[in-house]
């Protein structure tokens, strides 16, 4: 399935006291993962809204593994699970300048159409590059 990898530098204010990420930042990176995923293919979420589709996360599972610390260099790897229907799933991995893996996730999204505020299925731009 469709991957993509997105580099993300840990800034000084992502850590704790411990000097290492806080663990809810690990959701900001997978989404920045998510949207340039979706930008490879061609589109970005700001398109996607203003054609009427929205995307809310409805799972997070992340799995931590070892820290990320200030000035890491991390790759996030974002791989479509399946092909989306009225839902869309992702698997990432998140490593570091090292290739050591810290972090494994999977999101769960669905498509709500904004002018019904409804679920509708993936649209067909979509599954069309993801077909291609």
């Amino acid at each position: 399935m469709k991957k993509s990898e997105t580099n993300i530098r840990v800034r000084y204010a992502e850590t704790d006291q411990m000097g290492v990420v806080y663990y809810g930042n690990y959701a900001q990176y997978l989404e920045q993962g998510r949207t340039e995923w979706l930008r490879e293919l061609g589109f970005s979420y700001k398109w996607m809204e203003e054609h009427q589709v929205q995307l809310p996360v409805v799972n997070l599972n992340i799995d931590y593994k070892r820290p990320a610390k200030y000035d890491d260099l991390l790759t996030v790897t974002t791989t479509l699970k399946k092909m989306p229907t009225v839902k869309i799933e992702f698997y990432y991995e998140i490593r570091n300048q090292d290739d050591v893996l810290l972090v494994s996730a999977t999101t769960t999204l669905v498509f709500i159409d904004t002018t019904t505020n409804k679920l509708m299925k993936a649209p067909s731009y979509l599954l069309d590059k993801l077909k291609s």
